[in-house]
C-alpha cells in the first residue's frame, strides 16, 4: 500500500516506521524543516509542505495513495487533512489522530474520517477497566462505537458587505452559537486551519461542523448587518 502521513512528530514517526518495516511506501508531509529526517527513517519519503494547503498535496500526488493518516498534533490540521484527502483526492481510507477528547465528535465521515483514533482517551478507558483486553478497547475505539451528536459540514463565503471584515478568528469564533465550530478558513482556493490571529476577509470561505439545529443561528450572525 501507498500511505501518506501528514505530520512528522513522534506519532508520525512511529506510524511510519512500523509501515515502512512492514513494506507499504511511506510519505511523511511536514512543514517544519526541524521534523524533517531523512537519516533517520531512510525507506521513508519525505515532503516538506503545509499539508492544509490544496497546491501541496497536489505536488504529492495524494490521489495515488491507498490511505492518508493525519498524524499532526493539532485537531483542526487533522480535520482540514482529512476532508481534503476524502473530497478532492478520493483516498479510500482516511484515518486522523484526536489530540483533545473533547474533539471527538467532530471525527466524523462529515468531515472526511473513516476512523478516528483517539490515544487519550484509550488510555483513560484502560486504566478505569484494567481487566479489559487492549485489543478489544483499541476495536472498538476505531470502529466508531462513539456515541456522536448528528452533525453537518456547513460553508459559507463572507459577502463584500459582510461586518466581520478585518475581524480576528478568535473574536469570530468565540461569537459562534454553542456546537458549532469554525474548522477551516478558505482564501484563493486554498484551505487553512482557522489560526486565531488571522484576520477575516470578504470572500473567505468559511467551512464550519455543526449541529443541525444551530444552522438558523449561524446564518444569523453571519449575514450582513440590516441597513
Amino acid at each position: 500500500m501507498r500511505v501518506a502521513i501528514a505530520g512528522a512528530g513522534g506519532v508520525g514517526r512511529s506510524i511510519a516506521a512500523e509501515l515502512s518495516e512492514s513494506g507499504h511506501e511511506v510519505l511523511l508531509i511536514d512543514r517544519d524543516t526541524r521534523a524533517i529526517g531523512v537519516d533517520e527513517l531512510p525507506r521513508v519519503e519525505w515532503l516538506l509542505a503545509d499539508a492544509c494547503e490544496l497546491a501541496s498535496l497536489e505536488d504529492a500526488r495524494l490521489s495515488d495513495f491507498d490511505a492518508v493518516v493525519a498524524a499532526s498534533g493539532d485537531d483542526k490540521v487533522n480535520l482540514v487533512v482529512s476532508l481534503l484527502a476524502k473530497t478532492e483526492f478520493g483516498v479510500g481510507r482516511v484515518i486522523a489522530r484526536i489530540n483533545d477528547p473533547r474533539n471527538e465528535w467532530l471525527f466524523t465521515e462529515n468531515w472526511g474520517v473513516d476512523m478516528a483514533v483517539s490515544p487519550p482517551r484509550l488510555i483513560a478507558a484502560l486504566v478505569d477497566a484494567p481487566d479489559t483486553d487492549v485489543e478489544d478497547e483499541l476495536a472498538a475505539e476505531v470502529s466508531g462505537g462513539l456515541s456522536l451528536p448528528e452533525t453537518d459540514l456547513l460553508e459559507f463565503t463572507l459577502p463584500d458587505d459582510t461586518p466581520h471584515e478585518g475581524r480576528l478568528v478568535a473574536e469570530f469564533a468565540a461569537a459562534l452559537p454553542e456546537g458549532v465550530v469554525l474548522v477551516a478558513v478558505v482564501r484563493a482556493g486554498r484551505a487553512h486551519p482557522p489560526e486565531p490571529a488571522t484576520p477575516l476577509r470578504a470572500g473567505d470561505g468559511l467551512v464550519f461542523l455543526g449541529s443541525t439545529d444551530a444552522v438558523e443561528e449561524l446564518g444569523v450572525l453571519l449575514a450582513p448587518e440590516p441597513g
